[in-house]
């Protein structure tokens, strides 16, 4: 066994003492946990497939869709699971150890991610945010900080996606040539729904492209493709649904003459129908935006992720579900 690998497994000893604020809330030792077969970085061959941690299911899908069958891609969090406000286990410190690469989104998305980090000892870790043109968000507790929702942009994918690609080669460069064509075309399949978000879009009057949600999650996507965004609150981890946030966005709904309105499948609806019937607009039903769906759901992958949403916004405005262009 190399320095490097013992090292890290006696890092392993270490995690739970260092991870204090979380396990003096507990009354009985860690179980042991055995990692997943093949994942284990002290025992696995040195030709065994890399190991690739991310943060968050989006991120874990798109992974996947770049390393194809030569790594190993896991998402530290469920699908489900709201990433905003999500507080690491030492079991996770556990599975990071273990991996050959962390993928985190950045911007302020993972605010627990400095303190996680801190507690893995040798394990690199990639920002795949990196190049986006940040858009800040402009009130609420985070005021004047990033907007961290980049990847609801295709356009910003496209940067996730090069990102990727480049963070595998570099720590896998045998399988460099599959890493770039598995980027290739994942790329050009995340360039069609990017048309056909902008078909649908420029079906809208222009009276009516404003997009109101529950989250401050679509500025990316509202600027690439010419809408206005107005939102009960600017991230989850904000106050959500407060009287004053609702009456706001019942006074704008009014004022614009928008016709529907929408929520997000990682919280509550409740106040965005009562903007609904306040304003008697449509709810238009939710969109799925800070976790994939399970295999069974709507969106258990992120190019299902854009195309429900689609769907979701072409049938809350009654626009035609094909867009004038796009391939039946």
């Amino acid at each position: 066994m190399s320095r490097s690998k013992l090292g890290r497994v006696m890092g392993l000893g270490l995690v739970a003492l260092l991870w204090s604020p979380w396990l003096a809330a507990c009354q009985a030792p860690l179980p042991e946990q055995s990692p997943p077969p093949g994942t284990s970085v002290s025992s696995r061959p040195a030709d065994s497939k890399k190991v690739i941690l991310t943060t968050f299911t989006v991120l874990a899908d798109m992974a996947q869709n770049v390393a194809g069958d030569k790594a190993v891609v896991e998402s530290l969090t469920k699908p489900g699971t709201q990433i905003h406000t999500y507080e690491p286990t030492p079991s996770d410190i556990i599975r990071a150890q273990q991996a050959d690469l962390i993928l985190d989104n950045g911007l302020g998305l993972e605010r627990w991610a400095q303190k996680f980090y801190g507690n893995l000892q040798g394990v690199p870790h990639i920002t795949i945010s990196q190049g986006v043109e940040i858009i800040p968000l402009t009130e609420g507790a985070y005021a004047n900080q990033p907007n961290p929702h980049a990847w609801m942009s295709p356009q910003n994918a496209l940067i996730y996606v090069e990102n990727i690609r480049q963070a595998l080669v570099n720590i896998d460069p045998n399988h460099a040539r599959t890493y770039n064509q598995n980027a290739t075309a994942y790329s050009e399949k995340i360039k069609a729904v990017d048309q056909q978000l902008r078909a649908v879009f420029e079906q809208l009057p222009p009276q009516q492209r404003t997009l109101v949600t529950c989250e401050g999650a679509f500025s990316y996507l509202t600027r690439d493709y010419g809408l206005q965004e107005l939102y009960l609150w600017a991230v989850n981890s904000d106050q959500n649904g407060t009287p004053q946030q609702v009456r706001q966005v019942v006074d704008a709904v009014r004022a614009k003459q928008v016709p529907v309105v929408f929520c997000e499948s990682t919280v509550s609806d409740k106040s965005q129908r009562q903007v609904a019937q306040e304003t008697n607009s449509q709810f238009g039903g939710i969109f799925y935006v800070d976790s994939l769906t399970d295999a069974n759901g709507p969106a258990p992958t992120y190019l299902d992720l854009l195309t429900t949403n689609l769907k979701t916004i072409q049938q809350g405005f009654q626009l035609p579900i094909q867009p004038p262009g796009a391939k039946p």
